[in-house]
């Protein structure tokens, strides 16, 4: 094989292998009706979609985390409390917004399980507080739940229940104890009429229905209400509410945002969830002033019972003896040891609350209930810091037990940090406890002195100014009770939550987010675009049929030497009887081109031209019937062989039968003569096959085909060979032998190019040569009427022999709808 041919093969192979953008163009230019039937379609769509679809809103509010003193907090105050810091504040705060514990708590006092609803356009519309009526349900009985439950106001006192149930059995739930319970429904359509304002107790609903101030009933107008699952709406919001840091900047203000179809129910669920918030941070922030009263109260009640047996006491002393009157020595050291005797039992009260405090630490788990140290005089300043730590920590456990599962590392980190700091405060428990009992002491001793001064005077006198001192102690330390309590109440009454509100969350117009109209216009007219520019893509890419001139030429180096456009008839005698057409004026041109190739190749005698294709339907007969025939009109003695044995078919057109042919003559029942019909065009005979012989191919092998072109080559100017398909069988590489030039049938729209590579193998190897293409169902683009058609068709199958061919009849619709597919 010479350089050249390797060069010419080596591009064919290059250009199958390459993507043919400009056939993929055109393609889509060919169905710029489909790609803006596409396009309309899903614009028209996206219009739909944005109609039907719900405004979706998204609103804000601000708040505030600050770690506000309380303004009765000086620098006199006795009673301290620690609050806590900041820094914490702010991740404690963020999680208890999205904990369910406090979406229930807004949700419950909202009561967004129950929905106002009336029938829209499309659907059935929320429309929350803008209903004429709201309705107080009874929250002991249970609730159906996912029923829409129809209110039809009759009159401004009366109104109708309806409703449709399918099931005798539905689901409830009470709203006081979220529970679920199973109900029985009323099969079929429900219709019963009630007063306003009458409670109403059905299997279904519990509850009475008001009629909001200011608000006017249109008679007949219909409203709905639905119940939904406590735990579901709990969630939806739980998930929805999202809470974020302002900036790096405001570091204590806080970002609430929920979105919904709602905006009136936004701005409700926003504000209510920061007034509840601030609501739960004051009363965890009160609770260590409770626990400090509840503590001084107990004290203060024993104080006041050892005051009232104190003074009953003196009483009776008084009634059974004088007056005394002590002298002024003596009522100073009982003045004096009344002070180291208050002291004592200030002493006392601390080691007493210091003894309880460490028995609590010992034996609790729970450190949220203990009392202030400063409650009883304690100022240790270690102790102060580690109770404060100790509680702090504890809450802020107890807060994360509604979003954190046990056993998680945030618990064991907190109750490490709560045992270490408890460990300190202990010891300091132990060390204060050692200096209390040692100015006990030191007190008892200074007592025993002064008692011992006292003693010199008489027994009732010692006796009175003993009564006298407990009096003073028991009234003194009820005295002292009394303020911090006072101190502690007021502390209390004036504490404000750290939470704030800086800007509550209203309805000023806007906040619209969804649906993106826009958006949506541009997706459908992408998807509208890209959508039918990928199917063509996809079947360009699967489509391996032959569509023009520009493919052969990109997919084969075999020329191709004329066009036949379709044109309908009704039998494939186009050029006899329709010399002026456009079809015969293209097989005129194909006899010049053959006869420029012949010429190219001088030789003696006739020349034989053979016609293939690579299978049935491909217009092979139809064209070696009419070059016969143009051949035969320009005074060439022709002749016609129908070598095609296998699907005989060269005998209708001219009147003939195919009992007689080819084969009978190669099997030795006829002579020549007796098979070679004249027909009514001048200078042309034809052979028709004949009966289909079960030995096809070794009857084209045979001495006598070979002998009879020789013969035929003496007696005719041009022979054709009309072949079998050479895609199919190989009877007609069998006689190319014969042939000084092959023409390669190609159909457009119909032949695969798989067959063009089989054709450029045989080409390639030898076994074919001199051959060109002929272009059958060519359409040119701007003549969509330039062209003939021919209205028979057969198909070559592989089978066992007597069905290696078929007819094709009429196409089924399924048929028709393919070929459509095909042309696209």
């Amino acid at each position: 094989m010479s350089t050249e041919e390797n060069f010419d093969i080596d591009s064919s192979e290059s250009k199958q292998m390459s993507f043919d953008f400009r056939g993929f163009l055109f393609k889509v230019l060919n169905l710029w009706k489909l790609v803006l039937l596409c396009i309309g379609t899903a614009l028209i769509i996206a219009y739909f979609i944005n109609v039907r679809k719900q405004n979706v809103f998204k609103l804000s509010s601000l708040i505030s985390v600050e770690n506000d003193q309380n303004p009765f907090f000086t620098a006199n105050t006795s009673i301290s409390f620690n609050w806590g810091g900041v820094s914490g504040k702010m991740g404690k705060t963020i999680t208890t917004l999205k904990t369910r514990t406090h979406n229930e708590k807004v949700v419950d006092s909202l009561q967004y399980y129950m929905e106002y609803l009336v029938e829209g356009k499309y659907r059935k519309l929320d429309i929350y507080k803008q209903a004429p009526f709201e309705v107080q349900l009874d929250m002991q009985k249970p609730q159906v739940l996912g029923q829409y439950i129809g209110i039809r106001f009759l009159n401004d006192t009366t109104y109708e229940i309806f409703t449709q149930f399918e099931k005798e059995h539905g689901s409830g739930q009470r709203y006081d104890t979220k529970q679920k319970l199973p109900i029985n429904l009323p099969v079929g359509a429900f219709n019963k009429t009630f007063q306003i304002g009458e409670p109403v107790h059905l299997p279904f609903f519990s509850g009475t229905l008001e009629l909001r101030p200011n608000k006017l009933i249109s008679p007949n107008s219909e409203f709905y209400i639905r119940f939904s699952n406590f735990d579901g709406i709990v969630n939806t919001y739980q998930r929805g509410i999202a809470v974020t840091p302002f900036n790096s900047n405001s570091a204590s203000v806080l970002v609430l945002t929920l979105g919904g179809t709602n905006k009136a129910k936004i701005v409700d669920y926003l504000n209510a969830t920061t007034v509840i918030l601030s609501r739960t941070e004051l009363e965890r922030k009160n609770q260590y002033a409770k626990n400090t009263i509840k503590f001084i109260d107990s004290s203060l009640a024993a104080v006041n019972v050892s005051l009232k047996d104190v003074s009953e006491e003196m009483n009776d002393f008084r009634k059974k003896n004088k007056v005394f009157d002590v002298g002024a020595e003596m009522n100073d050291i009982s003045s004096k040891l009344k002070g180291f005797e208050l002291q004592k039992e200030t002493e006392e009260a601390k080691l007493n609350y210091l003894n309880s405090l460490e028995k609590y630490l010992r034996t609790k788990t729970d450190y949220t209930q203990i009392a202030a140290p400063t409650s009883v005089g304690i100022s240790e300043g270690n102790i102060l810091t580690s109770v404060g730590k100790i509680t702090g920590l504890a809450i802020e456990r107890q807060s994360l037990e509604y979003t954190t599962r046990e056993g998680s590392d945030l618990f064991k980190d907190i109750d490490r940090r709560i045992d270490a700091e408890k460990n300190v405060l202990l010891e300091t428990i132990q060390a204060t406890k050692s200096t209390i009992n040692i100015q006990l002491n030191t007190l008892n001793r200074n007592i025993a002195i002064f008692e011992g001064k006292l003693s010199e005077l008489p027994e009732d006198q010692q006796e009175y100014l003993k009564i006298q001192r407990k009096l003073d102690i028991s009234q003194e330390a009820y005295n002292v009770y009394m303020d911090k309590r006072s101190e502690a109440a007021i502390v209390k009454a004036a504490n404000i939550s750290d939470i704030s509100i800086i800007d509550e969350a209203k309805d000023i117009g806007g906040g619209l987010i969804g649906p993106n109209k826009s958006l949506n216009y541009m997706m459908a007219l992408m998807i509208g675009f890209f959508a039918p520019m990928f199917l063509i893509f996809i079947i360009f890419l699967l489509d391996n049929t032959i569509h023009g001139s520009d493919e052969i030429e990109r997919l084969s180096n075999i020329p191709i030497i004329g066009l036949i456009g379709k044109y309908r008839y009704h039998n494939n005698l186009v050029v006899f009887e329709k010399p002026k057409s456009a079809v015969a004026e293209s097989f005129r041109s194909i006899r010049s081109s053959l006869q420029f190739i012949l010429n190219k190749q001088p030789s003696e005698g006739g020349r034989t031209i053979m016609i293939t294709s690579s299978v049935s339907g491909e217009g092979k007969t139809f064209c070696s019937i009419n070059i016969a025939t143009v051949y035969a009109l320009s005074g060439k003695k022709t002749i016609l062989l129908g070598l095609d044995l296998r699907k005989p078919k060269i005998f209708d057109d001219f009147g003939l039968t195919n009992d007689n042919g080819i084969v009978n003559y190669f099997i030795g029942e006829k002579s020549f003569e007796e098979v070679n019909n004249h027909t009514h065009i001048e200078n042309l005979d034809v052979v028709p096959a004949g009966p289909i012989p079960p030995n096809p191919s070794e009857l084209l092998m045979g001495d006598k085909l070979k002998s009879l072109i020789e013969k035929l080559r003496l007696e005719y100017d041009i022979i054709i060979l009309d072949t079998p398909p050479l895609g199919l069988v190989t009877d007609a590489l069998e006689l190319v032998k014969y042939a000084d030039t092959s023409i390669f049938m190609v159909r457009l729209d119909y032949t695969k190019k798989g067959m063009l590579q089989l054709i450029n193998a045989k080409h390639r190897a030898g076994e074919i040569k001199n051959i060109h293409i002929v272009l059958n169902f060519y359409k040119h683009k701007t003549n969509h009427n330039y062209g003939y058609g021919y209205g028979y068709g057969y198909g070559y199958g592989y089978g066992v022999y007597g069905n290696a061919y078929h007819e094709s009849g009429n196409k089924s619709v399924f048929k028709k709808v393919k070929a459509f597919l095909k042309r696209i």
